[in-house]
């Protein structure tokens, strides 16, 4: 029998595994919301952010690196927005979907190139790796961090979005594309500031996920990014609340079933099969909007 300090430990690296899918989630839930597309490359784009910090940080202290990673982080998406999916703004959904997937790809092939394919051990940044004790619990700074520096920023940018012009310019743009653009907003302005907000919150969890995981390589972004898409299109995909909510459910849940042995191997599966009833059930996700479009 486990005491309640062992339950609570679990509960806490769930939180913070989920904080960290979340922070993923919402660059997928954005882009969607204004593009209805899946940006199959957001998961590649984190883990570009880890090669960044592990490169940089070999002629720079981590503290000096991080900003500059961030904003790395902001032009990769920003640059891949412009270049693969601009041009077929007009095109077929499947055609950018095809793009979206062709450049996960390409920046998978591009760091196992430069990499040879081989793991980077992450570089140690001081201030999220101490440790504190609370009765019989011993806690890593970064599981306090991590949640918090997610709540934060989800509450940010939703005061963001409700309250600022160029948030309702993206709610206008979410709800119909065409009409927003005939009332002068400017779209593509739009779509590039979803694409800045989606790539640094994938950079600040880059930076906390391998922080705690310890290295990178050129395919560890997939399984994340996945889980997290798994957990906007849960939520309702293009509800922000929703999917910080399916993130943090599948990163609890995982977290216990990787406690049990009998059942670890299935944590992976687990997500997906959540994802299969609740979509049963719940077609649009916990929280999305009813679709009538025909596609």
């Amino acid at each position: 029998m486990h005491s309640a300090s062992y339950y609570l430990e679990l509960l806490l690296s769930g939180i913070t595994v989920g904080s960290l899918y979340a922070l993923i989630a919402i660059g997928y839930t954005m882009v969607y919301g204004i593009l209805r597309l899946i940006n199959f490359a957001h998961g590649d784009i984190f883990m570009m952010a880890g090669f960044f910090m592990v490169y940089l940080s070999a002629s720079m202290s981590p503290v000096v690196a991080i900003p500059i990673v961030l904003i790395l982080t902001v032009l990769l998406g920003t640059t891949i927005e412009r270049v693969a999916y601009k041009p077929l703004r007009s095109a077929p959904r499947m055609s950018v979907m095809i793009s979206a997937i062709g450049v996960s790809y390409l920046l998978e092939n591009l760091a196992t190139y430069i990499t040879g394919g081989l793991a980077k051990a992450y570089p140690v940044i001081p201030f999220l790796k101490k440790t504190f004790t609370v009765g019989q619990m011993t806690i890593k700074t970064i599981t306090v961090i991590t949640p918090v520096l997610t709540i934060f920023l989800v509450v940010a940018l939703v005061s963001f979005i409700s309250r600022t012009k160029t948030g309702m310019a993206m709610r206008a743009v979410s709800k119909d594309f065409d009409t927003a653009r005939l009332m002068g907003i400017r779209v593509n302005d739009v779509i590039s500031y979803t694409f800045v907000i989606g790539s640094f919150l994938a950079g600040v969890g880059s930076i906390l996920y391998f922080t705690n995981y310890g290295q990178v390589s050129p395919l560890i972004g997939a399984m994340p990014g996945l889980k997290a898409f798994v957990a906007a299109v849960f939520g309702g995909i293009g509800s922000i609340p929703g999917a910080v909510l399916g993130a943090y459910l599948i990163g609890i849940c995982e977290s216990f079933i990787k406690s049990n042995d009998s059942i670890a191997i299935f944590s992976n599966a687990f997500t997906f099969v959540l994802l299969i009833v609740v979509l049963l059930f719940k077609p649009n996700g916990m929280f999305g909007e009813k679709d009538n479009e025909k596609v």
